[in-house]
């Protein structure tokens, strides 16, 4: 599978953003799905994990109530949906693609990243 993210931008704090991920292939939906963040000058941190049917989410402690990730197997996409946002959710977001349900661990496949930046 590859992946492709895009969605981000410039938004002000409190704002909200729609990231998506489109990937390639006919097997999307054997894919667990995540967004990864990267902010600058820090390791990559764990964001959002969705399963193949989309029934089973986990969200990282720091996004949970704001941030929704979900999925369209039919386009061979997935989204994260960003509420409520604030400076410190400023980095480049990335997809990423598994064959296995492990949140908070990295995953196999990685699209290119997509900048978020929120200004106070």
């Amino acid at each position: 599978v590859q992946l492709q993210a895009s969605g981000g931008g410039l938004v002000q704090a409190g704002g909200s953003l729609r990231l998506s991920c489109a990937a390639s292939g006919r097997t999307f939906s054997n894919y667990v799905m995540g967004w990864f963040r990267q902010a600058l000058g820090k390791d990559r941190e764990y964001v959002a994990i969705i399963s193949g049917s989309g029934i089973s989410t986990d969200y990282a402690d720091s996004v949970k109530g704001r941030f929704t990730i979900s999925r369209d197997n039919a386009r061979n996409a997935v989204y994260l949906q960003m509420n409520s946002l604030k400076p410190e959710d400023t980095a480049v977001y990335y997809c990423a693609a598994d064959k296995y349900w492990a949140p908070r661990r990295s995953m196999n496949v990685w699209g290119q990243g997509t900048q978020v930046t929120v200004s106070s």
